[in-house]
């Protein structure tokens, strides 16, 4: 019997390290895809409609929006971009377990339509820590750190209705939790209730 995939969502604040995390914990996974969203900004140099997103105008995205066609939706810098939810269903129905790499607001949208969903909240094991690692990154001034860390404080009072939180301050502790709550979830009794029923 082929069991259907699992919706995971992931969330965590900027410099939490969750891209890390996820990429340390599917190595060499087949059973694990990343789900590919829509957008209505102008592909970069090198991206492929349909690989990195999927390249909309924005009369299809509100049209989207309408027929309830995506999972979950925002706008940043005047772009829009969404989760559809009929690629998305076709790769649970394949078997594979999705992964959506969204913010708190997303994951919530996600969650009304999704109910079963699993969600994953990742964190650095102190906000001090998250500070550093943004530091680090030398990629921002210390004004876009303080935004970054006073939206850290935010998500986190929003993220209580996540199922697990996963602490990364091992890189190989965080990909194992992963990997356990990826086969937890897979062996549900209410997802293989059919094997004490056939006997």
């Amino acid at each position: 019997m082929s069991e259907k995939g699992k919706l995971i969502v992931i969330s965590g604040p900027s410099g939490a390290g969750k891209s890390t995390v996820v990429a340390e914990a599917i190595k060499g996974r087949q059973d694990v895809c990343f789900s590919t969203s829509v957008t209505t900004r102008s592909p970069r140099p090198g991206e492929v409609d349909g690989r990195e997103y999927f390249f909309i105008d924005r009369e299809r995205f509100d049209e989207m929006v309408e027929k309830d066609e995506l999972l979950e939706h925002a706008v940043y810098v005047s772009n829009c971009y969404g989760t559809p939810r009929a690629f998305v269903e076709e790769k649970l129905a394949e078997g594979l377990n999705v992964l959506l790499d969204i913010e708190v607001q997303g994951a919530r949208q996600v969650r009304e339509k999704v109910p079963d969903s699993v969600k994953i909240f990742v964190v650095p094991p102190t906000l001090e820590e998250l500070r550093r690692r943004l530091v680090n990154r030398g990629t921002e001034s210390a004004e876009a750190i303080e935004n970054r860390l006073a939206r850290a404080r935010q998500e986190y009072g929003e993220a209580t209705f996540y199922d697990y939180i996963i602490v990364n301050d091992d890189l190989a502790v965080a990909a194992q939790e992963l990997t356990a709550i990826i086969t937890a979830e897979h062996c549900r009794a209410a997802d293989r209730m059919e094997y004490l029923e056939n006997i």
